[in-house]
């Protein structure tokens, strides 16, 4: 978690502390946010490593997220076959099932 009076530094300031500041950043994990004018403009991370990790992990939720979206028409058309599975217990049209079963298989 970003600690805001410590991770927040002006560029003027890393660039007069940066040995002070990279072991500040090896010590906490935190990264650093740099400003320009006041404005936030970069992130410095303690190495790469860390980026990697992130980078990784947001592969991982691209992952989890495509999976999931590729079992949605699943759920949707397992939702429909029991359906119609219920409907053919009521009915109990045993020439309509099979006709059914054969189209599907």
């Amino acid at each position: 978690m970003i600690n805001l009076n410590q991770d927040i530094q002006s560029l003027s300031t890393f660039k007069r502390n940066t040995n002070e500041l990279i072991n500040q950043m090896k010590e906490t994990g935190n990264p650093l946010i740099l400003t320009v004018n006041g404005k936030a403009e970069l992130v410095v991370q303690d190495d790469a490593a860390s980026y990697q990790k992130i980078l990784d992990y947001i592969k991982q939720l691209e992952t989890i997220i495509e999976r999931k979206r590729e079992l949605e028409p699943t759920k949707s058309n397992n939702k429909k076959a029991l359906e119609l599975l219920k409907t053919w217990e009521e009915e109990g049209d045993e020439q309509e099932q099979t006709e059914t079963l054969e189209y599907l298989s």
